[in-house]
């Protein structure tokens, strides 16, 4: 395993975040549970290979599985690994009640969900705190205040943001900086082979700031880890809503992506979530790329692209179909 600084920190994290979404069957109804997510005893194995392979990086939220997503990881740290030695990332303001302010980045949510947070994971302190989006019914400078203070509670190491838009985020580090607040180290943003419109303003946002990036859906929820095909093919995609609005509109200028990425796996004899993965990691901007695993090869293959080097050629031809996307539903 690689290690790399997050952004401009001192902070070490291995090349590839695992991460949790599919960890933890909810007990009671939520906004994010899924059909396809594991319980918890067919979840362990997964986190203790990812620490037998050297990752430090692991990635939650609040609101995945209702909160079962925290719990089922933070039972494998106590058990398997020494907590300081890992880096936990998990977020905050999606839907957790059905009340008015049982969700969003206001103080009273932030103050509040952090120490449920906490309480799940069974820690006294989160490495890395995300906004999981921005909140448009929030004050920014609200929302950024009351991150500033879990940090000087101790209770949060870093602050991390997610998809939004470049100006949105340097908004942010502005009135973050002009106080004297702790800053966003990192953007978990979405970006893979089949949706690249972040290279136009978030990247080079980041890049200048020296703020890490660490993707989410590196393999565009598994699209670039298989051949084309019209019908889903596992549980997971016939199921999942959310890709849908993700790719639906947009399949006709994906399959050339995904074909190209598939033509040159098999010249190379490997998988194509390999290349599509080694893609990712020749761009210097791209710190650490958040992989899910539900199946044993997930977790090799993800460590085996770090050795895959592709050349110029190879790059540009990966990248030679591609065409510009609308606004995606990520934002939202």
């Amino acid at each position: 395993m690689n290690y790399v600084k997050l952004g401009n920190t001192g902070l070490q994290v291995s090349r590839f975040c695992l991460g949790c979404m599919s960890y933890g069957q909810a007990k009671t109804p939520g906004m994010m549970t899924w059909p396809w997510t594991l319980s918890e005893e067919a979840s362990r194995p997964f986190i203790t290979r990812a620490l037998e392979l050297g990752v430090n990086f692991f990635d939650t939220a609040n609101v995945y599985s209702n909160g079962e997503s925290e719990v089922v990881l933070g039972r494998a740290i106590r058990d398997f690994a020494l907590r300081d030695e890992l880096v936990v990332a998990t977020k905050v303001n999606s839907p957790m009640r059905p009340t008015p302010n049982g969700r969003g980045l206001s103080r009273k949510a932030i103050l509040f969900e952090v120490d449920q947070s906490l309480k799940r994971l069974g820690t006294n302190y989160i490495d890395l705190y995300i906004i999981h989006r921005f909140d448009y019914d929030t004050p920014l400078e609200e929302t950024l205040e009351a991150l500033n203070d879990v940090v000087r509670a101790g209770k949060v190491r870093y602050l991390g943001a997610s998809s939004m838009h470049a100006w949105q985020m340097m908004k942010a580090l502005g009135l973050q900086r002009a106080h004297g607040w702790a800053t966003f180290v990192s953007m978990q943003n979405y970006y893979n082979l089949l949706y690249r419109e972040e290279e136009r303003e978030m990247l080079p946002l980041c890049q200048s700031e020296g703020v890490a990036v660490t993707p989410w859906s590196p393999l565009a929820r598994g699209r670039l880890a298989r051949p084309w095909s019209e019908e889903p093919q596992t549980e997971r995609a016939r199921t999942d809503a959310f890709a849908k609005k993700l790719f639906t509109k947009t399949a006709d200028i994906d399959k050339p992506v995904i074909d190209r990425v598939n033509e040159l796996a098999r010249g190379r004899k490997l998988p194509p979530s390999q290349i599509a993965l080694a893609w990712l990691l020749h761009k210097p901007v791209v710190t650490s790329p958040i992989v899910g695993a539900t199946k044993p090869h997930h977790l090799e293959d993800a460590v085996a692209a770090l050795s895959v080097k592709l050349t110029p050629e190879e790059i540009a031809r990966l990248e030679e179909p591609y065409q510009p996307h609308p606004p995606t539903e990520a934002f939202s």
